[in-house]
């Protein structure tokens, strides 16, 4: 008699069905909230890298030091500076270890053309798809190429004047490896004609003390 009652009561029973109905979402809604999660992470880190590229050309487009012919000189110490900033405003990007940053200065040739006059770099990453499609050897013979880019969206340089050229190109890891987002490649361009009246034939200067140029055929931090 008193396990029917109790049988009776189980069966009118109503205070578990919301944390059974819980139990049985559960599964579904928490697979969803984190690929969520992992793909606003993705996409906030595809920004910052867009800001990133962004800043570094710019930046670029702006650093030298006056000459007494109103001009101004690019140095390696300015270079190193604006690197220095890049991975100061990044911390969490972990350029250095996760990233190739190539800095190109691409100029107009003496035939019109357009040539890379130098390049600086940053970051460990190496080979085909990390370091840039881009090098300064071209245009150097004096022939020069079309510029940098799809014909569609070519980037040149104007007369007596540069383009600052950044690419980066970065390791992307999710917040939750092998699950939702895989680890992938991202690509961020950006470009900045140089603004002032920069003394181009130069190229950068390295004046005492001596600064250690960031030279492309290095790979560090």
């Amino acid at each position: 008699m008193r396990g029917r009652r109790l049988l009776r009561r189980l069966a009118r029973s109503r205070s578990g069905v919301a944390f059974l109905e819980f139990a049985l979402a559960l599964p579904i809604v928490v697979p969803l909230g984190l690929t969520g999660t992992d793909l606003s992470f993705y996409a906030l880190t595809q920004m910052r890298l867009s800001q990133a590229a962004l800043n570094l050309a710019d930046n670029a487009s702006r650093v030298g030091v006056d000459t007494s012919s109103g001009t101004q000189q690019l140095r390696e110490v300015d270079v190193n500076d604006i690197f220095q900033g890049l991975r100061l405003q990044t911390p969490q990007l972990n350029l250095g270890e996760q990233a190739r940053v190539t800095l190109s200065s691409l100029e107009q040739n003496s035939d019109g053309g357009q040539w890379i006059h130098w390049q600086r770099c940053l970051g460990k990453r190496r080979g085909a798809g990390w370091d840039s499609q881009y090098n300064d050897t071209m245009g150097v013979a004096g022939n020069g190429f079309p510029g940098i880019g799809p014909a569609s969206a070519r980037i040149t340089a104007p007369p007596a004047s540069a383009v600052m050229y950044v690419e980066i190109n970065y390791e992307y890891r999710p917040l939750i490896p092998a699950m939702f987002v895989a680890t992938t490649k991202l690509r961020s361009n950006a470009s900045f004609v140089v603004r002032d009246s920069r003394e181009l034939r130069s190229g950068i200067i390295n004046l005492a003390p001596q600064a250690t140029p960031m030279t492309c055929d290095l790979y560090t931090d």
